[in-house]
């Protein structure tokens, strides 16, 4: 697996986890302030697809995982 993959995956779980603990309508609710992890999450996407600066890629990257094809 490479660290496209992997940043891709994190990030999913991580919206999903973050929209199943802050909307109401969900049995594992907390708090609607979970949602704020959710817009941070989509920011980070979204800036990183214009700087190409992603932490969570530079983390991988120091743990030695792979860079290779985005599409494989």
């Amino acid at each position: 697996m490479n660290i496209n993959r992997i940043v891709r995956i994190v990030a999913g779980f991580f919206v999903l986890l973050s929209l199943s603990l802050g909307v109401e309508a969900s049995p594992l609710f907390v708090s609607t302030n979970w949602l704020w992890f959710t817009a941070f999450v989509g920011a980070n996407l979204f800036q990183s697809g214009f700087t190409t600066f992603c932490p969570l890629d530079s983390i991988l990257k120091r743990l030695g995982v792979r860079d290779g094809p985005s599409c494989a």
